[in-house]
């Protein structure tokens, strides 16, 4: 589980492919990787992976297709920075909402608009997405402002969250790894769920 808190952000050092599979790593500072360990989870760009190797700061992970069939890293190339969160512990501070890193796919940024963000993304996600609910656009926690039956949605970003996520270096056009919180989806499906039971 992760929190939606981006802790750092982080070039991609390498990239291979194969038919079956991507590898790439990335270069984390000490801090980030204190105590980090293979096996462990990371959230990139707010994708849950697991870390295959680590050494002298370099993280490296494996992605399968289907992941990258259903997130933004099949666009990942050297230089390319993410933004990082590693999986939280027992007692660790939940700054912004429960996230799984099971992205449900990709968004794309229909406008900027001095630190407004609209959001262009399928229809049939948008009964998750209410005003002042959350929302997890590259594994960062944000809270929806407006949505619009047409299939947009805006958030606000502040300063900080600019300047500690990769959404600081997004344009219009650009696409998003978007996460609907689990809660919400809950909660919606067993409504709908009990009024058809009803008809």
């Amino acid at each position: 589980m992760f929190s939606g808190i981006v802790k750092e952000l982080c070039p991609v050092s390498s990239v291979k492919t194969s038919p079956d599979l991507l590898t790439f790593s990335l270069t984390a500072t000490p801090q980030f990787c204190d105590g980090l360990q293979i096996g462990a989870s990371v959230a990139v760009d707010g994708v849950c992976l697991t870390v295959v190797s680590l050494y002298n700061g370099e993280i490296t992970f494996d992605v399968i297709p289907e992941t990258l069939k259903k997130t933004t890293l099949d666009d990942l190339f050297t230089g390319r920075v993410v933004g990082c969160e590693r999986s939280l512990r027992m007692g660790d501070e939940i700054g912004g909402h429960l996230l799984s890193g099971h992205v449900w796919g990709v968004a794309s940024i229909h406008k900027i608009e001095c630190n407004v963000m609209t959001i262009a993304c399928p229809q049939e996600w948008m009964r998750y997405i209410l005003p002042k609910g959350f929302i997890a656009l590259d594994g960062a926690s944000l809270t929806v402002v407006d949505v619009s039956e047409a299939g947009f949605f805006t958030v606000h970003l502040i300063p900080e969250t600019l300047r500690m996520t990769a959404l600081g270096l997004k344009k219009e056009g650009n696409s998003v790894n978007l996460e609907i919180d689990s809660r919400t989806q809950a909660m919606i499906d067993s409504y709908r769920l009990e009024n058809l039971n009803r008809v």
